[in-house]
Protein backbone atom coordinates (compact mmCIF):
# COMPACT_ATOMS: atom_id res chain seq x y z
CA UNK A 1 0.00 0.00 0.00
CA UNK A 2 1.05 3.28 -0.78
CA UNK A 3 1.99 5.94 2.14
CA UNK A 4 0.03 9.38 2.30
CA UNK A 5 2.09 11.47 5.14
CA UNK A 6 1.21 15.12 4.19
CA UNK A 7 -2.05 16.38 2.93
CA UNK A 8 -2.64 16.74 -0.61
CA UNK A 9 -3.94 14.83 -3.73
CA UNK A 10 -2.54 12.15 -4.81
CA UNK A 11 -2.94 10.59 -8.39
CA UNK A 12 -2.62 7.03 -8.48
CA UNK A 13 -2.40 4.08 -11.09
CA UNK A 14 -4.05 0.81 -10.27
CA UNK A 15 -4.87 -2.43 -12.64
CA UNK A 16 -8.08 -4.02 -12.86
CA UNK A 17 -9.83 -6.58 -14.59
CA UNK A 18 -7.82 -9.08 -16.57
CA UNK A 19 -4.36 -8.78 -18.29
CA UNK A 20 -4.43 -9.54 -22.21
CA UNK A 21 -2.53 -12.97 -23.45
CA UNK A 22 -0.91 -12.47 -26.30
CA UNK A 23 -1.19 -15.79 -28.65
CA UNK A 24 2.72 -16.96 -29.32
CA UNK A 25 4.05 -17.62 -32.43
CA UNK A 26 3.86 -21.29 -33.92
CA UNK A 27 5.28 -20.71 -37.41
CA UNK A 28 9.06 -20.58 -36.36
CA UNK A 29 11.01 -23.54 -37.30
CA UNK A 30 14.17 -24.80 -36.43
CA UNK A 31 16.60 -26.87 -38.44
CA UNK A 32 19.72 -28.85 -37.40
CA UNK A 33 22.08 -30.37 -40.32
CA UNK A 34 25.51 -29.92 -41.84
CA UNK A 35 26.44 -26.98 -43.73
CA UNK A 36 29.24 -25.57 -45.58
CA UNK A 37 30.22 -23.35 -43.11
CA UNK A 38 28.42 -20.75 -40.40
CA UNK A 39 28.71 -20.40 -36.73
CA UNK A 40 27.60 -23.23 -34.64
CA UNK A 41 25.42 -21.71 -32.40
CA UNK A 42 21.80 -21.23 -32.52
CA UNK A 43 21.13 -18.14 -35.44
CA UNK A 44 17.84 -16.46 -36.70
CA UNK A 45 17.56 -16.82 -40.20
CA UNK A 46 14.55 -14.64 -42.69
CA UNK A 47 15.19 -16.00 -45.72
CA UNK A 48 17.20 -17.92 -48.47
CA UNK A 49 19.44 -15.49 -49.39
CA UNK A 50 20.44 -14.43 -46.06
CA UNK A 51 21.08 -18.53 -45.10
CA UNK A 52 23.32 -18.49 -47.86
CA UNK A 53 25.44 -15.33 -46.98
CA UNK A 54 26.14 -16.92 -43.44
CA UNK A 55 26.10 -20.74 -44.26
CA UNK A 56 26.49 -21.37 -47.78
CA UNK A 57 24.56 -22.41 -50.61
CA UNK A 58 23.80 -25.92 -51.86
CA UNK A 59 26.54 -28.14 -51.32
CA UNK A 60 27.95 -31.89 -52.46
CA UNK A 61 28.82 -34.65 -50.08
CA UNK A 62 32.38 -35.29 -49.80
CA UNK A 63 31.18 -39.13 -51.20
CA UNK A 64 29.76 -37.00 -54.19
CA UNK A 65 32.41 -34.10 -54.70
CA UNK A 66 35.77 -36.01 -53.97
CA UNK A 67 36.86 -33.13 -51.71
CA UNK A 68 37.56 -32.45 -48.24
CA UNK A 69 34.44 -30.04 -47.25
CA UNK A 70 33.88 -32.53 -43.96
CA UNK A 71 29.83 -32.69 -45.17
CA UNK A 72 28.55 -36.15 -45.20
CA UNK A 73 24.47 -35.02 -45.91
CA UNK A 74 24.11 -31.73 -48.16
CA UNK A 75 20.06 -31.97 -47.65
CA UNK A 76 19.86 -29.08 -45.25
CA UNK A 77 20.43 -26.03 -47.42
CA UNK A 78 17.49 -28.04 -50.02
CA UNK A 79 15.36 -28.39 -47.22
CA UNK A 80 15.88 -24.51 -45.58
CA UNK A 81 14.87 -23.53 -49.49
CA UNK A 82 12.09 -25.63 -49.27
CA UNK A 83 10.45 -23.87 -45.90
CA UNK A 84 10.48 -20.14 -47.47
CA UNK A 85 9.69 -21.46 -51.14
CA UNK A 86 6.58 -22.90 -49.21
CA UNK A 87 5.68 -19.95 -47.23
CA UNK A 88 8.21 -20.27 -44.17
CA UNK A 89 9.37 -17.03 -42.80
CA UNK A 90 11.35 -17.23 -39.68
CA UNK A 91 13.89 -19.96 -38.89
CA UNK A 92 16.91 -20.76 -36.56
CA UNK A 93 19.94 -22.72 -38.10
CA UNK A 94 21.71 -25.46 -35.61
CA UNK A 95 24.71 -26.04 -37.52
CA UNK A 96 26.12 -29.54 -37.22
CA UNK A 97 29.75 -30.54 -36.98
CA UNK A 98 31.85 -33.47 -36.03
CA UNK A 99 33.41 -32.48 -31.69
CA UNK A 100 36.75 -33.21 -33.36
CA UNK A 101 36.80 -30.68 -36.05
CA UNK A 102 39.04 -27.73 -35.96
CA UNK A 103 38.63 -23.88 -36.18
CA UNK A 104 41.24 -22.31 -38.68
CA UNK A 105 42.54 -19.84 -36.04
CA UNK A 106 45.53 -17.74 -37.90
CA UNK A 107 48.33 -16.12 -36.25
CA UNK A 108 47.25 -12.60 -34.63
CA UNK A 109 48.05 -9.38 -37.30
CA UNK A 110 49.38 -7.41 -34.47
CA UNK A 111 47.01 -7.34 -31.81
CA UNK A 112 44.05 -8.50 -34.24
CA UNK A 113 43.13 -11.90 -34.02
CA UNK A 114 40.96 -13.45 -36.72
CA UNK A 115 39.40 -16.54 -36.39
CA UNK A 116 36.80 -18.56 -38.89
CA UNK A 117 33.22 -18.19 -37.54
CA UNK A 118 32.93 -21.79 -37.01
CA UNK A 119 34.35 -25.28 -37.38
CA UNK A 120 35.96 -27.27 -40.57
CA UNK A 121 38.08 -26.72 -43.61
CA UNK A 122 35.95 -23.28 -45.03
CA UNK A 123 38.27 -20.98 -42.89
CA UNK A 124 41.01 -22.08 -45.00
CA UNK A 125 39.50 -20.47 -47.71
CA UNK A 126 39.60 -17.38 -46.62
CA UNK A 127 42.11 -14.32 -47.90
CA UNK A 128 42.18 -11.19 -46.41
CA UNK A 129 44.42 -7.87 -47.31
CA UNK A 130 45.00 -4.67 -44.79
CA UNK A 131 45.74 -1.49 -46.19
CA UNK A 132 45.36 2.24 -45.50
CA UNK A 133 41.69 3.31 -44.44
CA UNK A 134 39.96 5.65 -46.97
CA UNK A 135 39.95 8.34 -44.55
CA UNK A 136 42.51 9.24 -42.29
CA UNK A 137 42.40 12.35 -39.67
CA UNK A 138 45.75 14.62 -39.09
CA UNK A 139 47.18 13.62 -35.48
CA UNK A 140 44.92 10.92 -34.76
CA UNK A 141 45.39 6.98 -34.20
CA UNK A 142 45.99 5.01 -37.47
CA UNK A 143 43.16 3.36 -39.06
CA UNK A 144 42.65 0.82 -41.46
CA UNK A 145 40.78 -1.49 -44.11
CA UNK A 146 40.54 -5.04 -44.20
CA UNK A 147 39.53 -6.99 -47.06
CA UNK A 148 37.93 -10.91 -47.15
CA UNK A 149 37.41 -12.94 -49.52
CA UNK A 150 36.26 -16.41 -49.67
CA UNK A 151 36.30 -19.32 -52.20
CA UNK A 152 33.49 -22.40 -51.99
CA UNK A 153 36.06 -24.49 -53.63
CA UNK A 154 39.69 -24.21 -53.53
CA UNK A 155 41.34 -20.66 -53.54
CA UNK A 156 43.35 -20.65 -57.03
CA UNK A 157 47.03 -21.27 -57.02
CA UNK A 158 48.83 -19.22 -57.62
CA UNK A 159 46.77 -16.68 -55.21
CA UNK A 160 45.25 -13.37 -57.09
CA UNK A 161 43.23 -11.05 -55.66
CA UNK A 162 39.82 -10.38 -57.40
CA UNK A 163 39.59 -6.75 -55.57
CA UNK A 164 42.96 -5.32 -57.19
CA UNK A 165 41.62 -4.03 -60.50
CA UNK A 166 45.74 -4.19 -61.35
CA UNK A 167 45.21 -7.85 -61.54
CA UNK A 168 41.95 -8.13 -63.47
CA UNK A 169 43.54 -9.44 -66.50
CA UNK A 170 45.31 -12.17 -64.64
CA UNK A 171 45.09 -16.22 -65.69
CA UNK A 172 44.47 -16.93 -62.30
CA UNK A 173 41.60 -14.74 -61.13
CA UNK A 174 38.44 -15.73 -59.67
CA UNK A 175 35.89 -14.21 -58.20
CA UNK A 176 35.40 -14.78 -54.49
CA UNK A 177 31.83 -16.63 -53.37
CA UNK A 178 31.94 -13.84 -50.94
CA UNK A 179 33.71 -10.32 -50.27
CA UNK A 180 33.44 -8.43 -47.52
CA UNK A 181 35.16 -5.05 -46.66
CA UNK A 182 35.82 -3.46 -43.42
CA UNK A 183 37.10 0.62 -44.15
CA UNK A 184 38.28 3.08 -41.51
CA UNK A 185 38.46 0.62 -38.91
CA UNK A 186 40.02 1.43 -35.72
CA UNK A 187 41.82 0.50 -32.76
CA UNK A 188 39.69 2.63 -30.53
CA UNK A 189 37.43 0.55 -28.37
CA UNK A 190 35.37 3.76 -27.61
CA UNK A 191 34.94 4.36 -31.48
CA UNK A 192 31.78 3.26 -33.66
CA UNK A 193 34.71 1.90 -35.83
CA UNK A 194 36.43 -0.36 -33.44
CA UNK A 195 37.22 -3.47 -35.60
CA UNK A 196 36.24 -5.60 -32.96
CA UNK A 197 32.79 -4.80 -32.74
CA UNK A 198 32.23 -3.55 -37.26
CA UNK A 199 33.98 -7.36 -37.95
CA UNK A 200 31.20 -9.08 -35.09
CA UNK A 201 28.61 -7.60 -36.05
CA UNK A 202 28.48 -8.14 -39.58
CA UNK A 203 31.08 -11.02 -40.55
CA UNK A 204 29.73 -14.11 -42.07
CA UNK A 205 32.90 -15.47 -42.38
CA UNK A 206 35.27 -14.53 -39.24
CA UNK A 207 35.43 -13.23 -35.77
CA UNK A 208 37.79 -10.44 -34.15
CA UNK A 209 39.06 -10.76 -31.33
CA UNK A 210 41.24 -7.59 -29.46
CA UNK A 211 44.51 -9.41 -28.14
CA UNK A 212 46.77 -6.18 -27.82
CA UNK A 213 46.82 -2.49 -28.19
CA UNK A 214 47.47 -1.16 -31.41
CA UNK A 215 46.16 -1.19 -35.21
CA UNK A 216 47.29 -4.13 -37.41
CA UNK A 217 50.35 -3.12 -40.03
CA UNK A 218 49.51 -3.47 -43.87
CA UNK A 219 49.45 -7.11 -45.26
CA UNK A 220 49.55 -8.50 -49.01
CA UNK A 221 46.82 -10.33 -50.01
CA UNK A 222 46.78 -14.09 -48.61
CA UNK A 223 44.83 -16.78 -46.95
CA UNK A 224 44.35 -16.14 -43.33
CA UNK A 225 45.89 -19.60 -42.74
CA UNK A 226 45.46 -23.50 -43.15
CA UNK A 227 44.50 -25.59 -39.83
CA UNK A 228 40.92 -25.89 -39.83
CA UNK A 229 40.03 -29.65 -40.43
CA UNK A 230 36.99 -31.11 -41.40
CA UNK A 231 37.05 -34.16 -38.05
CA UNK A 232 37.61 -37.76 -38.55
CA UNK A 233 34.05 -39.14 -38.49
CA UNK A 234 30.62 -38.25 -39.73
CA UNK A 235 28.83 -36.21 -37.41
CA UNK A 236 27.35 -38.67 -34.55
CA UNK A 237 24.06 -38.40 -32.18
CA UNK A 238 26.42 -36.39 -29.63
CA UNK A 239 27.29 -34.04 -32.01
CA UNK A 240 23.18 -33.33 -32.70
CA UNK A 241 22.74 -33.44 -28.87
CA UNK A 242 25.04 -30.62 -28.55
CA UNK A 243 27.30 -29.33 -26.17
CA UNK A 244 28.84 -26.09 -24.60
CA UNK A 245 31.31 -24.09 -26.31
CA UNK A 246 33.05 -21.06 -25.82
CA UNK A 247 33.73 -18.27 -28.48
CA UNK A 248 36.93 -16.37 -28.49
CA UNK A 249 36.25 -13.45 -26.41
CA UNK A 250 35.10 -15.72 -23.78
CA UNK A 251 30.90 -15.62 -24.09
CA UNK A 252 29.41 -19.13 -23.54
CA UNK A 253 26.83 -21.16 -26.27
CA UNK A 254 25.24 -24.24 -26.60
CA UNK A 255 24.96 -26.08 -29.77
CA UNK A 256 22.64 -28.64 -31.72
CA UNK A 257 19.02 -29.81 -29.36
CA UNK A 258 21.21 -28.03 -26.43
CA UNK A 259 21.29 -24.74 -27.63
CA UNK A 260 17.97 -25.28 -29.28
CA UNK A 261 16.60 -25.78 -25.60
CA UNK A 262 17.57 -22.19 -25.32
CA UNK A 263 15.55 -20.44 -28.21
CA UNK A 264 11.80 -20.26 -27.10
CA UNK A 265 10.37 -18.92 -30.43
CA UNK A 266 11.21 -22.57 -32.12
CA UNK A 267 7.83 -24.65 -32.62
CA UNK A 268 8.82 -26.75 -35.85
CA UNK A 269 11.11 -29.55 -35.37
CA UNK A 270 13.68 -30.34 -38.02
CA UNK A 271 16.52 -32.65 -39.04
CA UNK A 272 16.70 -33.47 -42.77
CA UNK A 273 19.48 -36.39 -41.84
CA UNK A 274 17.25 -38.01 -39.15
CA UNK A 275 16.93 -41.20 -40.59
CA UNK A 276 20.92 -41.90 -41.04
CA UNK A 277 22.17 -40.76 -37.86
CA UNK A 278 21.21 -43.81 -35.44
CA UNK A 279 18.76 -42.67 -32.33
CA UNK A 280 18.80 -39.09 -33.37
CA UNK A 281 14.87 -39.90 -34.69
CA UNK A 282 14.04 -40.64 -30.82
CA UNK A 283 16.19 -37.77 -29.79
CA UNK A 284 14.42 -35.23 -31.72
CA UNK A 285 10.76 -36.77 -29.87
CA UNK A 286 12.73 -37.03 -26.89
CA UNK A 287 13.51 -33.01 -27.06
CA UNK A 288 9.62 -32.26 -28.06
CA UNK A 289 8.05 -34.46 -25.50
CA UNK A 290 10.50 -32.55 -22.79
CA UNK A 291 9.81 -29.12 -23.54
CA UNK A 292 6.38 -29.38 -24.16
CA UNK A 293 5.92 -26.34 -27.14
CA UNK A 294 7.60 -27.64 -30.30
CA UNK A 295 6.43 -30.70 -32.89
CA UNK A 296 8.43 -33.43 -35.00
CA UNK A 297 8.60 -33.16 -38.52
CA UNK A 298 10.18 -36.96 -39.12
CA UNK A 299 10.11 -38.29 -42.50
CA UNK A 300 10.49 -41.86 -44.06
CA UNK A 301 14.34 -43.26 -44.73
CA UNK A 302 14.52 -44.06 -48.76
CA UNK A 303 16.74 -47.09 -48.42
CA UNK A 304 14.64 -49.51 -46.32
CA UNK A 305 10.74 -47.26 -47.18
CA UNK A 306 10.19 -47.81 -50.59
CA UNK A 307 6.86 -49.09 -53.01
CA UNK A 308 7.59 -52.71 -52.44
CA UNK A 309 7.19 -52.77 -48.89
CA UNK A 310 4.16 -50.14 -48.04
CA UNK A 311 2.92 -52.81 -45.73
CA UNK A 312 5.34 -52.94 -43.32
CA UNK A 313 5.83 -49.19 -43.26
CA UNK A 314 4.81 -47.50 -39.63
CA UNK A 315 5.83 -44.53 -37.88
CA UNK A 316 9.03 -44.89 -35.41
CA UNK A 317 7.62 -44.00 -32.37
CA UNK A 318 4.41 -43.42 -30.97
CA UNK A 319 3.84 -40.12 -30.21
CA UNK A 320 2.05 -37.02 -30.04
CA UNK A 321 5.00 -34.58 -30.62
CA UNK A 322 5.45 -35.91 -34.10
CA UNK A 323 4.32 -36.21 -37.76
CA UNK A 324 5.34 -38.74 -40.35
CA UNK A 325 5.84 -38.10 -43.69
CA UNK A 326 6.24 -40.54 -47.16
CA UNK A 327 7.70 -40.80 -49.49
CA UNK A 328 10.97 -38.38 -50.65
CA UNK A 329 10.31 -35.43 -53.02
CA UNK A 330 12.57 -34.81 -55.73
CA UNK A 331 13.54 -30.77 -56.08
CA UNK A 332 15.95 -29.32 -59.21
CA UNK A 333 19.47 -29.32 -57.79
CA UNK A 334 21.21 -26.43 -59.49
CA UNK A 335 24.68 -27.98 -58.85
CA UNK A 336 24.03 -30.77 -61.19
CA UNK A 337 21.08 -29.34 -63.13
CA UNK A 338 18.74 -31.73 -62.85
CA UNK A 339 16.75 -33.07 -59.80
CA UNK A 340 17.73 -35.03 -56.73
CA UNK A 341 16.34 -36.77 -54.25
CA UNK A 342 15.82 -35.50 -50.91
CA UNK A 343 13.53 -35.53 -47.60
CA UNK A 344 9.89 -33.67 -47.53
CA UNK A 345 10.21 -32.36 -44.07
CA UNK A 346 11.71 -28.93 -44.63
CA UNK A 347 9.10 -28.39 -47.51
CA UNK A 348 6.74 -29.74 -44.81
CA UNK A 349 7.58 -27.35 -42.45
CA UNK A 350 6.84 -24.30 -44.25
CA UNK A 351 3.32 -25.37 -45.11
CA UNK A 352 3.13 -26.35 -41.49
CA UNK A 353 4.26 -22.15 -40.63
CA UNK A 354 2.70 -20.84 -43.83
CA UNK A 355 -0.83 -22.43 -43.32
CA UNK A 356 -0.22 -20.91 -39.27
CA UNK A 357 0.30 -17.53 -40.74
CA UNK A 358 -2.74 -17.44 -43.54
CA UNK A 359 -5.31 -19.69 -41.48
CA UNK A 360 -4.39 -20.12 -37.98
CA UNK A 361 -2.61 -23.31 -36.11
CA UNK A 362 -5.82 -25.13 -35.62
CA UNK A 363 -5.98 -25.65 -39.36
CA UNK A 364 -4.69 -28.52 -40.85
CA UNK A 365 -1.62 -28.61 -42.76
CA UNK A 366 -2.83 -30.78 -45.07
CA UNK A 367 -4.11 -30.51 -49.30
CA UNK A 368 -1.32 -28.05 -49.75
CA UNK A 369 0.35 -27.95 -53.10
CA UNK A 370 4.67 -28.76 -51.90
CA UNK A 371 5.74 -25.93 -53.66
CA UNK A 372 9.06 -26.97 -55.10
CA UNK A 373 8.68 -30.68 -55.79
CA UNK A 374 8.68 -32.02 -58.80
CA UNK A 375 8.00 -35.67 -58.67
CA UNK A 376 8.31 -37.99 -55.96
CA UNK A 377 10.55 -41.13 -55.00
CA UNK A 378 7.62 -43.30 -55.82
CA UNK A 379 3.96 -42.47 -56.20
CA UNK A 380 1.09 -43.98 -53.50
CA UNK A 381 -2.01 -44.91 -54.63
CA UNK A 382 -5.44 -44.57 -53.20
CA UNK A 383 -5.26 -48.05 -51.71
CA UNK A 384 -1.94 -47.83 -50.41
CA UNK A 385 -2.94 -45.08 -48.54
CA UNK A 386 -5.99 -46.93 -46.95
CA UNK A 387 -3.18 -49.34 -45.35
CA UNK A 388 -0.74 -46.10 -44.32
CA UNK A 389 -3.39 -43.45 -42.80
CA UNK A 390 -4.40 -45.38 -40.65
CA UNK A 391 -1.26 -46.18 -38.97
CA UNK A 392 -0.30 -42.52 -39.23
CA UNK A 393 1.68 -42.26 -41.82
CA UNK A 394 1.05 -39.00 -43.92
CA UNK A 395 1.48 -39.30 -47.60
CA UNK A 396 2.54 -36.77 -50.24
CA UNK A 397 0.86 -37.51 -53.53
CA UNK A 398 0.80 -36.54 -57.09
CA UNK A 399 -3.11 -35.63 -58.06
CA UNK A 400 -3.40 -35.06 -61.85
CA UNK A 401 -4.22 -31.08 -62.48
CA UNK A 402 -3.64 -30.50 -58.37
CA UNK A 403 -0.13 -30.58 -58.32
CA UNK A 404 2.03 -33.17 -55.68
CA UNK A 405 -0.15 -32.15 -52.39
CA UNK A 406 0.42 -33.57 -48.80
CA UNK A 407 -2.72 -35.56 -48.00
CA UNK A 408 -2.16 -36.72 -44.71
CA UNK A 409 -2.61 -34.47 -41.54
CA UNK A 410 -1.83 -37.36 -38.23
CA UNK A 411 0.45 -37.32 -35.97
CA UNK A 412 2.24 -40.80 -35.06
CA UNK A 413 0.21 -41.91 -31.58
CA UNK A 414 -2.51 -44.37 -31.59
CA UNK A 415 -4.46 -42.08 -29.14
CA UNK A 416 -7.46 -41.35 -30.46
CA UNK A 417 -8.02 -37.95 -28.65
CA UNK A 418 -4.24 -36.68 -30.10
CA UNK A 419 -4.31 -38.45 -33.37
CA UNK A 420 -4.52 -34.89 -35.78
CA UNK A 421 -2.06 -32.70 -36.04
CA UNK A 422 -3.37 -29.26 -35.75
CA UNK A 423 -5.58 -30.64 -32.31
CA UNK A 424 -2.02 -31.76 -30.91
CA UNK A 425 -0.47 -28.14 -32.44
CA UNK A 426 -3.52 -26.67 -31.19
CA UNK A 427 -2.73 -27.57 -27.53
CA UNK A 428 0.88 -26.58 -27.81
CA UNK A 429 -0.20 -23.03 -28.93
CA UNK A 430 -2.61 -22.70 -26.04
CA UNK A 431 -0.40 -23.90 -23.17
CA UNK A 432 2.33 -22.17 -24.11
CA UNK A 433 0.42 -18.63 -24.53
CA UNK A 434 -1.29 -19.07 -21.66
CA UNK A 435 1.67 -19.96 -19.91
CA UNK A 436 3.44 -16.90 -21.09
CA UNK A 437 0.48 -14.26 -20.36
CA UNK A 438 -0.25 -15.43 -16.89
CA UNK A 439 3.29 -14.73 -15.27
CA UNK A 440 2.16 -11.75 -13.96
CA UNK A 441 0.00 -14.10 -10.77
CA UNK A 442 3.00 -15.41 -9.47
CA UNK A 443 2.78 -14.29 -5.70
CA UNK A 444 0.03 -12.45 -6.14
CA UNK A 445 -2.34 -12.85 -2.85
CA UNK A 446 -3.92 -16.22 -3.81
CA UNK A 447 -7.62 -15.08 -3.10
CA UNK A 448 -10.97 -15.04 -4.67
CA UNK A 449 -10.07 -11.10 -6.07
CA UNK A 450 -6.94 -12.94 -8.53
CA UNK A 451 -8.78 -16.10 -9.32
CA UNK A 452 -11.71 -13.92 -11.13
CA UNK A 453 -8.80 -11.62 -13.01
CA UNK A 454 -7.09 -14.73 -14.13
CA UNK A 455 -10.18 -16.41 -15.45
CA UNK A 456 -11.36 -13.06 -16.86
CA UNK A 457 -7.79 -12.98 -18.68
CA UNK A 458 -8.30 -16.70 -19.83
CA UNK A 459 -11.71 -16.65 -20.81
CA UNK A 460 -10.88 -13.10 -23.01
CA UNK A 461 -7.47 -15.27 -24.53
CA UNK A 462 -10.10 -18.13 -25.67
CA UNK A 463 -12.76 -16.14 -26.78
CA UNK A 464 -10.46 -14.74 -29.74
CA UNK A 465 -9.78 -18.15 -30.33
CA UNK A 466 -13.25 -18.83 -30.69
CA UNK A 467 -13.90 -15.79 -33.07
CA UNK A 468 -11.29 -16.98 -35.09
CA UNK A 469 -12.67 -20.68 -35.50
CA UNK A 470 -10.50 -22.41 -33.48
CA UNK A 471 -12.73 -23.83 -31.32
CA UNK A 472 -16.46 -25.78 -31.91
CA UNK A 473 -19.88 -24.85 -30.92
CA UNK A 474 -21.91 -21.90 -31.87
CA UNK A 475 -21.61 -20.33 -28.79
CA UNK A 476 -18.65 -20.06 -26.17
CA UNK A 477 -20.49 -22.21 -23.78
CA UNK A 478 -20.19 -24.77 -26.06
CA UNK A 479 -16.34 -24.20 -27.12
CA UNK A 480 -14.85 -23.79 -23.78
CA UNK A 481 -15.05 -23.56 -20.18
CA UNK A 482 -12.58 -21.96 -17.39
CA UNK A 483 -12.80 -22.82 -13.71
CA UNK A 484 -10.65 -21.55 -10.32
CA UNK A 485 -12.38 -20.91 -7.54
CA UNK A 486 -12.86 -23.49 -4.27
CA UNK A 487 -14.18 -26.15 -6.12
CA UNK A 488 -10.63 -26.40 -7.92
CA UNK A 489 -8.78 -25.83 -5.20
CA UNK A 490 -8.71 -27.14 -1.70
CA UNK A 491 -7.87 -25.22 1.68
CA UNK A 492 -4.58 -27.47 1.77
CA UNK A 493 -3.96 -26.58 -1.64
CA UNK A 494 -4.42 -22.45 -0.88
CA UNK A 495 -2.26 -23.39 1.93
CA UNK A 496 0.67 -24.22 0.05
CA UNK A 497 0.41 -21.63 -2.45
CA UNK A 498 -1.13 -23.50 -4.97
CA UNK A 499 -3.51 -21.93 -7.84
CA UNK A 500 -5.33 -24.58 -9.91
CA UNK A 501 -7.03 -23.54 -12.90
CA UNK A 502 -8.60 -25.87 -15.12
CA UNK A 503 -9.64 -25.03 -18.51
CA UNK A 504 -11.65 -27.27 -21.39
CA UNK A 505 -11.94 -26.61 -24.62
CA UNK A 506 -13.37 -28.54 -27.44
CA UNK A 507 -10.97 -28.15 -30.41
CA UNK A 508 -11.83 -28.32 -34.21
CA UNK A 509 -11.28 -31.37 -36.28
CA UNK A 510 -10.62 -31.79 -39.84
CA UNK A 511 -12.65 -32.90 -42.68
CA UNK A 512 -10.76 -35.98 -43.09
CA UNK A 513 -13.23 -38.09 -44.53
CA UNK A 514 -15.91 -36.05 -46.79
CA UNK A 515 -18.77 -37.95 -47.37
CA UNK A 516 -21.58 -37.13 -50.23
CA UNK A 517 -24.40 -39.49 -50.50
CA UNK A 518 -26.46 -39.40 -53.55
CA UNK A 519 -29.61 -41.19 -54.94
CA UNK A 520 -32.34 -40.99 -56.90
CA UNK A 521 -35.71 -39.78 -56.37
CA UNK A 522 -39.04 -39.43 -58.45
CA UNK A 523 -39.64 -35.71 -58.92
CA UNK A 524 -42.67 -34.31 -57.40
CA UNK A 525 -43.06 -37.03 -54.63
CA UNK A 526 -42.50 -36.76 -50.97
CA UNK A 527 -38.90 -36.82 -49.28
CA UNK A 528 -38.63 -38.73 -45.91
CA UNK A 529 -36.04 -37.41 -43.95
CA UNK A 530 -32.96 -40.03 -44.46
Amino acid sequence: MPEYLSPGVYVEEIELGPRPIEGVSTSTAGFLGETLRGPLEPRLITGFEEFKRLYGGFVRTDAESGKENGITNADLPFAVQGFFANGGQRCYIGRITPADAAVTTPPALGGMQLTAIGRGTFGNRIAAKITDASLQFPNTPRRFKLVLVYWDDLPPTPLVDPTDPTQIMEKNRREGTQVEVYDNLTDDPASIDFYETKINSNSSLVRAQRTAPGAPANRAFGLLATNGTKGTMPPAITDYQGSELALPDGTIYKTGLAGFEQVDEIAILVAPAHHAVPTLTQELITHCTKLKDRFAILHSNPATDSASNIGKILPPQDTTFAAFYLPWIKVFNPLIKQDSLIAPSGHIAGIYASTDIEKGVFKAPANEVVVGATSLQFQITKRDQDTLNPRGVNCIRIFPSRGIRVWGARTCSTNSLWKYINVRRFFLFLAESIDEGTQWVVFEGNSERLWARVRQTIVQFLMTQFRNGALMGTRPEEAFFVKVDRTTMTQDDIDNGRLICIIGVAPVKPAEFVIFRLAQFQGGTEITEL
